[in-house]
C-alpha cells in the first residue's frame, strides 16, 4: 500500500479533522490481516461484520463499541509452551482489530458459530437528523 502525505489537507481543510485522522490511522495500520474478515449489507440499514475466529472460546473474546468505534479482541489463555512443532500453519496469537463505525451505526449483537464471530449492526437515525420538509406559508 502506498503512503501519502496527508499533510497539505491540514492547511487548506477547516472542520475535517476526524477524516483526516481516520485516512492516517487507515494508513498506518498493519495487522497484517489477521484475523481475515467480511463486511456485508444485509438490508438497508444493516450491516454485518463476519470475523474468523476459529480456536478461540467465547470467554477469549472481547467486543467493545464506543465513539464510534468498534474494537475486537482476541487473547488466548496461557497455554504451556512444550509443543514442539514439526510445522505450525495455524496462527494462534492474540489479536486486536478495530472498525470506524458512521454516525447512528449501533452493534445489536454478536454470535460466535463454527469459528466465526457475527457482529450485527444497525443504522438508526433519530427523527431529529432525517430530512423533513418544510411548508411555505402564505
Amino acid at each position: 500500500m502506498r503512503n501519502f502525505d496527508l499533510a497539505p489537507l491540514y492547511r487548506s481543510s477547516i472542520g475535517f479533522d476526524r477524516l483526516i485522522n481516520l485516512l492516517e490511522s487507515n494508513q498506518n495500520q498493519s495487522n497484517g490481516g489477521y484475523p481475515p474478515y467480511n463486511v456485508e449489507l444485509t438490508g438497508e440499514n444493516h450491516y454485518r461484520i463476519t470475523i474468523a475466529v476459529a480456536g478461540f472460546a467465547q470467554n477469549e473474546l472481547d467486543i467493545t463499541a464506543h465513539d464510534n468505534l468498534l474494537t475486537v479482541r482476541g487473547a488466548h489463555a496461557e497455554e504451556p509452551k512444550d509443543r514442539t512443532y514439526l510445522y505450525q500453519g495455524i496462527a494462534e496469537r492474540n489479536f486486536e482489530r478495530k472498525f470506524q463505525l458512521a454516525e447512528h451505526i449501533q452493534v445489536r449483537d454478536a454470535r460466535l458459530e463454527n469459528g466465526l464471530l457475527y457482529i450485527d449492526m444497525e443504522r438508526v437515525v433519530p427523527d431529529e437528523a432525517k430530512p423533513r420538509r418544510i411548508e411555505i406559508l402564505k
